[in-house]
């Protein structure tokens, strides 16, 4: 079954791509806005690497409490009031006037993205009870197409936007995006199965946390696909468009172009090696991985050159992703998909957010292609871990 074959057969996963389309674009659209607000304020390496960290940490912090409440309430209502909040606090970013705000700034920003990360943990334990099999790492892939697509239609626009209307404008039309993603979810009929519980928040917690202990692979498998975390490279683009860039382009283009290149290369990437991804193939896929962000880090001197090196970085990474994550699915019991799924988000976020400080504090002491180099070589050591644990998948 092929793409088409798939959203054709399948009318409810059709409507849910549709539906991340819209949210997602609407998710990116802001983010050029929100970076060059920074570099307007003056903010240091550390301040944009911690605005860039708190776009990751609500996930981190509420993933135990999110898995049991997506475990035990209707999914509909539980989503439609995850993307009313994520509209209100995209529109309270334009209350935000000067650098002494950053902290409220901070603030919206973690509501904000605490409320995307329960949404997309209930779409993903949502996916497995609608598809299985081939099918689900196929829906997967669509679905990390669609993140790709809008993550590069969405920066490319947002930078042009905010280079000729300002950050306003960009944050308005973001808001828009997330007012017609709560429209046609209204209209997506989900029938899926409602398991009735009266289990307490706290037991559910609790037993979760327990299932993962009794199944040592499913923990394995859930720190492997939070390698792809290593590739959270939002604020390095952003320093190189800060510090190195710009005197080529205008700092929200550079951000922009760059993250397009690379969301392009998310894109393209599956529909050349996704038919020949499998559990021995794997392996290489990191190997090249590594070789690409060392690339880059090499070829950071001169911007043309290096989006050549930026787009070999996102070319293999949603394949990971989208694969590691079908393993994952496949292994849990459909009675534990939104704890354990949510748990996973929490470990793939700590990656996320450990990768992004550890940019933030070394761009202060190391020149910013050797902390490239550094996050490309341990791609090697993720290639050596996977082939110890493939046996027992």
């Amino acid at each position: 079954m092929n793409y088409r074959e798939l959203l054709a057969n399948h009318p409810t996963v059709r409507k849910l791509s549709l539906l991340q389309f819209v949210a997602y674009f609407g998710a990116w659209f802001s983010s050029v806005a929100i970076y060059t607000m920074l570099v307007n304020f003056g903010s240091s390496a550390f301040a944009i690497s911690l605005v860039a960290a708190m776009h990751l940490i609500p996930a981190v912090i509420i993933a135990p409490l999110s898995g049991a409440i997506i475990d035990r309430f209707r999914i509909k209502p539980l989503m439609l009031t995850l993307l009313c909040t994520e509209l209100i606090m995209t529109l309270l970013f334009l209350t935000i006037d000067d650098k002494s705000e950053l902290w409220l700034l901070m603030i919206f920003i973690f509501i904000r993205m605490g409320s995307a990360s329960m949404f997309f943990s209930t779409e993903m334990s949502l996916l497995p009870k609608l598809v299985s099999g081939k099918v689900l790492q196929k829906a997967n892939e669509i679905h990390s197409i669609i993140w790709s697509f809008t993550y590069a239609a969405g920066m490319a626009a947002s930078g042009i936007i905010v280079n000729i209307w300002g950050i306003k404008t960009a944050i308005i039309m973001d808001s828009l995006f997330f007012l017609a993603a709560i429209i046609l979810f209204i209209n997506i009929d989900l029938k899926v199965e409602v398991i009735h519980t009266k289990e307490k928040i706290s037991t559910m917690i609790k037993d979760g946390f327990f299932y993962l202990k009794r199944n040592k692979i499913v923990m394995q498998l859930i720190l492997l696909h939070s390698t792809v975390g290593l590739t959270a490279f939002d604020t390095l683009v952003t320093l190189l468009a800060k510090n190195e860039y710009k005197y080529v382009l205008a700092v929200p283009l550079a951000i922009g172009i760059t993250n397009a290149i690379r969301a392009l290369a998310l894109m393209v990437g599956p529909l050349f090696i996704t038919n020949k991804v499998n559990k021995e193939t794997l392996t290489y896929i990191f190997i090249f991985q590594g070789l690409a962000i060392i690339a880059w880090g090499l070829l950071q001197f001169n911007f043309y050159i290096a989006l050549v090196a930026v787009f070999l970085t996102g070319f293999t990474t949603t394949t990971i992703w989208s694969y590691t994550y079908a393993l994952l699915q496949e292994k849990v019991e459909r009675k534990y998909l939104g704890r354990v799924i949510s748990y996973n988000d929490m470990i793939f976020m700590v990656t996320n957010v450990v990768t992004t400080l550890f940019i933030g504090i070394m761009a202060e002491l190391i020149p910013l292609e050797l902390i490239t180099i550094i996050i490309g070589c341990v791609f090697f050591v993720v290639a050596i871990y996977y082939k110890s644990i493939k046996d027992k998948i």
